[in-house]
């Protein structure tokens, strides 16, 4: 696969304040990256490096090859970006607004955009001053996903969407990773991450902790057991992966950290009526790599 997004190295300070500490990524065409942390983790300061728009202390990155430094127009002929609050032209109109978003981008599918319109249930007829923010994020989001860019740049883009143009965002993403676009995904709604990315990056206080498909980092969390038992219930205190042990009558519930292997041993072998093991979701692993530990820097 083509990796379309690298960034090799890429640290940037503000004095001595470290907002991106030598981060090393790469996105691969076709796939949707989450890039998860906490406010002040250092996300959108790497999207603001990646559009040009601040330059990096050292190191690089690149996007279709393209080093986002030296080369920002040709840079931005393949992407769109869609931040979380969108600056619009009040005295425009909805559609006045699309049509010059159109023309500052430089290509535009205009069957798809109207398609999109419609999907959107989106009133272009008003002054965009009369727009509530999640109409305007609507803007934001017909234009880049009508541009067909190669590579999609989403800084929390759902900001303002009620369920139902959440959902609609999903199935665009979806439909236009299977197009072959790229889709960088800054979030911190976990459902939203979770039901759309290939691979997650999480990031802490401008450094990456961690990387990997959702499968790669689910061993990072606690996997919930439970059982159910007609006579006696089996001891799992000795094990040391294994917390949180509770016993109510004949059921069984605990955690388990790492391997299950030796845990369902034991409880085979006691014979359960029932048994049950659910893995982590995104948002327990997600505490369980951070904890307490947030910053309040952007």
């Amino acid at each position: 696969m083509d990796e379309v997004i690298k960034i090799e190295g890429l640290t940037k300070h503000y004095g001595s304040f470290s907002a991106l500490e030598k981060l090393n990524l790469t996105v691969q065409k076709g796939q949707v990256l989450g890039y998860l942390g906490p406010n002040g983790a250092g996300k959108t300061t790497t999207i603001r490096l990646l559009l040009g728009l601040i330059s990096p202390t050292s190191g690089k990155a690149s996007i279709c090859g393209l080093d986002v430094t030296k080369n920002k127009v040709k840079v931005h002929e393949n992407l769109a970006y869609v931040p979380g609050e969108s600056s619009l032209w009040p005295n425009l109109t909805g559609e006045e607004t699309l049509h010059l978003l159109a023309k500052v981008h430089g290509h535009v599918d205009e069957k798809y955009r109207r398609h999109l319109i419609q999907r959107f249930k989106f009133d272009q007829n008003k002054k965009v001053r009369a727009y509530s923010k999640g109409n305007r994020q609507k803007i934001a989001l017909i234009a880049a996903l009508a541009s067909r860019s190669p590579v999609l740049l989403l800084d929390e883009p759902t900001t303002g969407l009620d369920p139902l143009m959440e959902k609609v965002f999903r199935d665009c993403i979806a439909e236009a990773r299977a197009n072959g676009q790229t889709i960088f995904l800054s979030s911190h709604i976990l459902e939203e991450v979770e039901a759309l990315c290939d691979q997650v990056a999480v990031l802490r206080e401008g450094k990456l902790i961690e990387t990997g498909t959702l499968e790669e980092l689910r061993h990072l969390a606690a996997v919930t057991v439970e059982a159910t038992f007609a006579h006696t219930v089996p001891s799992l205190t000795k094990l040391k992966n294994v917390r949180n042990v509770k016993v109510a009558g004949k059921h069984l519930s605990c955690q388990v950290y790492g391997s299950i292997d030796e845990v369902l041993k034991i409880v085979a072998a006691a014979k359960p009526l029932t048994f049950f093991s659910r893995e982590p979701s995104l948002e327990e692993l997600f505490l369980s790599l951070y904890g307490e530990t947030t910053r309040k820097t952007a």
